[in-house]
């Protein structure tokens, strides 16, 4: 595994371990369902950090004689993984909000409680920036998908924080009706992961802005005079294409092959292609 990515799965881990440990001890002091909820969000983000940490050294296999393309569809896997775990969570806390509603519980809410949960935004802050920086240089899903599950986590901190602010207020229905908000947000970046992460795994076309750029590569070519057939798919995060290009019937054998591995090369050169396979149209 890349050390970079390494240390950012590693970081994920015991950022989230940490979280969950000091949330779940002023919750339960507390009582605050919001701030439970937020505890077992952090719990989902540790089982799910823990997927991501062995799909991503997955993916970084080499290929070998049964996967001869690689081992790179192992990280929408991590991203699935984090979506199903984040509905299942979701709905929980839906289930236990209601129910506090329905029983009438009341929070005890201290300086402590109250500190927590602007800890949390500060350290999911720095975490989501971090993943992001990392995921996009790698170009790994997994990662950018954690850091989209941190930047979530803000925003449920602050819905924690609302929530539990107004218990020490004495406006008790907030803690339950933040908790419900904070369900509804896993919910909704859940099915986002999910959705992004199936179109890797189901072979979707890339962008045309990019199937454009593997065009004008292949054109730019010396002895390529057209381009008949250019298509692409996914192949995990990485993109796999195939493109039929016309060359002169009456070049060499060796020279047309030297142009086909040329195109292969410079389609091959842009950042997310990982295999380009080049078929010569003689015309």
């Amino acid at each position: 595994m890349n050390p970079i990515a390494f240390r950012a799965t590693l970081i994920n881990i015991l950022g989230n371990a940490g979280l969950f440990a000091l949330k779940l001890v002023a919750g339960l002091l507390s009582g605050s369902i919001a701030l439970i909820s937020d505890a077992l969000n952090s719990l989902n983000d540790i089982a799910a950090s823990i997927a991501t940490f062995i799909c991503v050294k997955i993916s970084d296999k080499q290929a070998d004689e049964g996967h001869p393309f690689g081992h790179s569809r192992a990280e929408p896997i991590a991203g699935l993984i984090i979506a199903v775990l984040a509905g299942i969570l979701g709905f929980e806390v839906i289930r236990e909000a209601v129910e506090r509603v329905l029983a009438g519980s009341k929070a005890e809410i201290g300086l402590f409680t109250l500190v927590v949960p602007v800890i949390t935004m500060a350290v999911k802050g720095v975490m989501s920036w971090h993943f992001k920086r990392v995921g996009k240089l790698f170009n790994s899903p997994a990662l950018l998908a954690t850091s989209t599950d941190s930047l979530m986590d803000v925003f449920v901190a602050l819905a924690a924080l609302v929530g539990i602010a107004g218990a020490w207020y004495g406006y008790n229905f907030l803690d339950p009706a933040a908790a419900f908000v904070i369900s509804l947000w896993i919910i909704r970046t859940g099915y986002k992961i999910g959705m992004d992460n199936i179109a890797y795994l189901m072979g979707q076309a890339p962008e045309p802005a990019l199937m454009e750029e593997i065009k004008m590569a292949a054109l730019a070519e010396k002895g390529v005079k057209a381009i008949n057939t250019a298509r692409a798919h996914y192949v995990g995060n990485f993109i796999h294409v195939e493109i039929h290009v016309e060359v002169d019937k009456d070049l060499p054998t060796l020279e047309s092959h030297a142009i086909g591995e040329e195109v292969e090369r410079r389609i091959e050169s842009i950042p997310s292609i990982e295999k380009a396979f080049v078929h010569l149209d003689p015309v």
